[in-house]
């Protein structure tokens, strides 16, 4: 059961089912968390260039062990329902856990954006909103999508003004979608959220010399070789956070139309604007371009990150991978039959249940704030200041009292007496939450020989956690 040969949800079922044979649960529930609960299909006409166009779009609702129920809308020609059932009851064991309190969903609009102009994509987009909303499947309290592949803040803001527009007086009508612009009732960090949880997931691998040790590795983030496949918002965001910020090497970059490649390192900001000017990496000055990009999946590395589709590592290809290391940035990457090869070969795979996380977290936060209506940090920040002021204050007036004068440097002052803002309230919540599921996952894994792998014990902690929550309302 393969995405080759038996479609991207029968691997993510046959990861489950290794998981739910070391737990004890009753045959039933075991189903209940297992299949999906509805998926809505609409086919919608437009006008659009003087004639109508009929899309085709899906909303796979999971489980509804925990609501609102929560999931991303891709916009793909690859979308179909079999994919957007299997990213749905990712999304719900994910939530689960990394404990935020939904279930999980997930939506698409089988299109390709290119192809039509931005004015076109709002009339599409607000009539696919219309079909869902008019059916409450997107609903601050019952169903919040958010952005994914071939989306983002843009698309959510159209959604977010047509469920206003059609529900006037619901005061939380922005909570109905998250991963909207700051001025549409955003948070700070969103954009960034995927693959910064990704390089704290990483951060939280190499605290613990163990785990760290198991991959065949030594030391810290400085210096390790990574090799990313696929640029675009999370790809992006992770290789230049572990980059500017940990000091690791991006040696390699796996793109549409081929890979560059660098043993000397990749300056993935200036790699990105070239991408966004010439539509691909080739010709980025300093590296070698390679044509078949994939190849490069295989090449020597620390850390492979792979952040594009799902499937891309197979049965066909598993056995030449060398990373000892891979953090699933994108959904399901790894096939079913790909993860036991690579397990066996002494791999270590942070699973994409865990890695690509922050995303859903820090729409959480979103989701929260739209319903307070009010930002994070407005009420204390200047509070946590006036009393960091009053203790650099008093350490200020005693060592005027010393023989021996000594100041605290500026920088300090500066970085102690700055108060926390929704940026850094933000990261410190996604930096939390990935430290504590972390924590959850590998309890299991190492406390249990029968448990091979960080992926049987996240899917353990997550089905546990929806099993307790279904048989706390009574089934």
């Amino acid at each position: 059961m393969s995405v080759q040969n038996g479609g991207f949800s029968a691997s993510v079922n046959a990861m489950y089912d290794r998981a739910v044979q070391l737990m004890d649960l009753r045959p039933g529930l075991v189903k209940k968390i297992r299949v999906c609960n509805a998926t809505y299909t609409v086919r919608f006409g437009v006008r659009l260039r003087g004639e109508i166009h009929t899309f085709t779009g899906y909303r796979s609702v999971h489980s509804e062990h925990m609501e609102p129920v929560k999931g991303g809308i891709r916009y793909s020609l690859a979308v179909n329902q079999d994919e957007v059932e299997a990213l749905a009851a990712l999304m719900t064991y994910k939530c689960a856990l990394v404990e935020t309190p939904f279930g999980g969903a997930k939506g698409g609009l089988c299109i390709d954006p290119t192809e039509w102009e931005p004015h076109e994509l709002e009339q599409i987009t607000r009539r696919f909103a219309y079909e869902l909303i008019k059916r409450d499947m997107i609903n601050p309290a019952q169903n919040v999508p958010a952005p994914d592949m071939g989306t983002g803040e843009r698309e959510m803001a159209w959604i977010s003004d047509q469920y206003q527009r059609m529900n006037t007086t619901d005061i939380n009508g922005r909570a109905c979608v998250t991963g909207k612009p700051l001025n549409a009732g955003g948070i700070a960090g969103r954009i960034e959220a995927t693959g910064r949880g990704v390089q704290y997931a990483l951060r939280e691998f190499f605290r613990h010399d163990d785990d760290v040790k198991s991959a065949g590795l030594d030391g810290t983030l400085e210096g390790k070789r990574i090799i990313v496949q696929g640029l675009g918002n999370v790809g992006f965001h992770a290789a230049s956070f572990l980059s500017r910020e940990d000091g690791a090497l991006v040696t390699a970059v796996l793109e549409r139309d081929g890979a560059v490649q660098s043993d000397a390192g990749i300056d993935i900001d200036t790699l990105h604007m070239h991408i966004r000017e010439n539509g691909g990496v080739k010709g980025f000055p300093g590296t070698t371009y390679h044509e078949d990009g994939a190849k490069l999946l295989e090449a020597e590395c620390d850390i492979l990150i792979p952040a594009a589709m799902e499937g891309t590592i197979h049965e066909g290809n598993a056995r030449e991978i060398k990373a000892p290391l891979i953090i699933e940035a994108a959904n399901g990457p790894i096939t079913a039959e790909a993860n036991d090869i690579l397990r066996d070969r002494g791999c270590i795979i942070i699973p994409d249940l865990y890695a690509n996380a922050g995303g859903v977290t820090v729409s959480y936060f979103e989701w929260v704030k739209n319903l307070t209506h009010i930002r994070f940090g407005r009420m204390e920040r200047r509070a946590e200041e006036a009393r960091h002021q009053l203790l650099v204050d008093e350490l200020e007036r005693l060592s005027k009292n010393r023989d021996v004068p000594w100041t605290l440097s500026s920088d300090f002052k500066t970085s102690y007496l700055r108060g926390a803002g929704e940026l850094e309230l933000v990261r410190s919540g996604l930096d939390d939450t990935m430290r504590a599921a972390y924590g959850a996952m590998r309890e299991v894994w190492r406390a249990r020989d029968d448990v091979p792998d960080l992926r049987t014990a996240a899917f353990i902690v997550s089905i546990g956690r929806i099993a307790a929550s279904y048989q706390a309302k009574g089934l």
